[in-house]
């Protein structure tokens, strides 16, 4: 069994032509998949409905409805179906703010010359 992240399929679906392409794709997907003797785990496969106004329709990867999601990690960022940043930015103020416990806690001088590298260093990529 060939394992592969399968991270983004995505179109226009406000229409009813757009659904059917998204689907029609999905069924290439499937084919595609079945020719190369390619498993994929459809149940880690999942739809971001975005928009106010998304009707939510549910689509198929073969014989699998697949489920909704309301937040994706795709390249290290959190996409909602709001497209709201506020996840994206309590997530890194998290862990930028662990980063600064952890220079609390490990670091005993409070010297500029100490505190701003390490500050550059650990917690600002965070950031």
């Amino acid at each position: 069994m060939v394992n592969f992240p399968l991270k983004i399929l995505c179109g226009e679906v406000d229409t009813s032509e757009g659904r059917a392409t998204l689907q029609k794709d999905l069924d290439k997907l499937e084919e595609w998949a079945n020719k190369n003797l390619i498993k994929v785990n459809k149940y880690k496969c999942k739809v971001l409905h975005l928009g106010k106004h998304n009707p939510g329709v549910k689509h198929m990867l073969g014989s699998t409805r697949l489920g909704s999601s309301s937040v994706e990690k795709d390249l290290g960022v959190l996409v909602d179906n709001k497209l709201n940043m506020s996840g994206q930015c309590a997530a890194a103020a998290k862990k930028a703010k662990g980063m600064l416990g952890c220079i609390n806690k490990g670091i005993t001088s409070r010297d500029k010359e100490v505190i701003i590298p390490l500050y550059s260093v650990l917690v600002r990529p965070h950031l």
